[in-house]
């Protein structure tokens, strides 16, 4: 980790993070909006102006046509509602290539005026890999719906998405590191039960919401639009059946991927309150009693968002609150695991011990 503080730095990277969490649930719009598969090729420089002629236009058209999607499901497409899905994706990419800039050219800036040491580089040397290896992941997912189905792979999808929250969650740990200082003293940390209990809300976290890279990518949250019960069952017949071999079905059926990923919130509920159990009752800080407030807020809220995606068949605009729900409750473990390390440090074991 860096030891060199910088409010300037600070606010770059809480920017840069910002704007990753916007790709990320502006991406989930185009993926409900069905336009990811729209533009064919992936030219990095030349694809940043997009068609401005009737023959470019054209052109594209004629493209798109060739792939699966058309051929499979948008076969009566016209010019003009092909323009619309392919500005949404346009767009898409041409926000990614803002972001890369956003990080790039301060970073260079800042190592040349050492506002970063050279010898600190190798932080945000990482950050920048991580994100070039979410936009190869991008356009790999992308190509997968370009071959034979005119879906894109769920594997992918949520590859995409973690790679994301890698770059979500490293930028938002440093940044915190910029405003309350970097460890230094290197070494092994007892780890208090505060600590713990949040780093296990993380890991089941990011079960979930890798399950709901799955449900997105199966388009599996239109299975059922009734709750508590699927298909009118609590448990629904066939979750491991429908596809072999049967433990396939736990990450590649849409019916079993949703019901899993319904019910296992409640593991979520359950760690939200264990954390308060470990850590509310004992906090010395007005920055935990903020977390953990706003940890349990976003675990109900997300719950309701949940409910309510499932209920109106997906509506997009729930959905994206759902997504961007999601993330805040990450950065919210994110911001508690790392202030409850802190203290591990000074106070090792006390906090959460009981």
């Amino acid at each position: 980790m860096p030891k060199t503080q910088s409010r300037l730095v600070m606010n770059w990277i809480l920017a840069f993070g910002s704007f990753a969490v916007l790709l990320v649930v502006y991406g989930g719009f185009v993926r409900l909006t069905r336009s990811g598969l729209s533009i064919v090729e992936w030219n990095p420089v030349m694809g940043v102006v997009p068609p401005l002629t009737q023959p470019a236009w054209q052109m594209e058209f004629e493209k798109y046509q060739l792939s699966p999607e058309y051929r499979q499901i948008n076969f009566d497409m016209t010019l003009e509602q092909y323009q619309d899905i392919f500005i949404i994706e346009w767009l898409h990419r041409i926000l990614a290539r803002i972001a890369g800039l956003l990080f790039a050219v301060p970073f260079f800036v800042f190592l040349l005026t050492k506002r970063i040491p050279w010898r600190e580089a190798g932080l945000y040397v990482v950050m920048g890999a991580l994100f070039l290896a979410q936009a190869i992941m991008g356009w790999l997912m992308v190509s997968s719906g370009l071959v034979d189905q005119p879906a894109v792979s769920h594997f992918l999808l949520t590859a995409h998405l973690f790679l994301a929250l890698s770059l979500i969650g490293l930028s938002l740990w440093t940044a915190l590191g910029h405003k309350y200082g970097f460890p230094t003293k290197p070494g092994k940390r007892q780890w208090s039960a505060g600590s713990r209990a949040v780093l296990l809300g993380i890991l089941a976290l990011l079960i979930q919401m890798a399950y709901g890279g799955f449900t997105a990518g199966l388009k599996a949250g239109r299975v059922s639009d009734t709750w508590p019960l699927m298909l009118g069952r609590w448990i629904p017949d066939r979750l491991l059946s429908q596809v072999q071999p049967p433990l396939n079905n736990l990450v590649s059926a849409p019916l079993t991927v949703a019901w899993i990923h319904r019910w296992f919130a409640a593991a979520i509920l359950a760690c939200a309150f264990v954390i308060y159990r470990a850590v509310g009752r004992r906090m010395d800080g007005a920055d935990l009693a903020k977390g953990v407030g706003l940890l349990l807020a976003l675990t109900t809220v997300q719950i309701v968002l949940g409910i309510a995606v499932v209920l109106s068949r997906v509506e997009i605009g729930l959905a994206l609150l759902h997504q961007l729900n999601a993330i805040g409750l990450f950065t919210v473990m994110i911001f508690l695991l790392h202030r409850l390390r802190s203290r591990d440090r000074v106070r090792p074991g006390k906090l959460g011990s009981g």
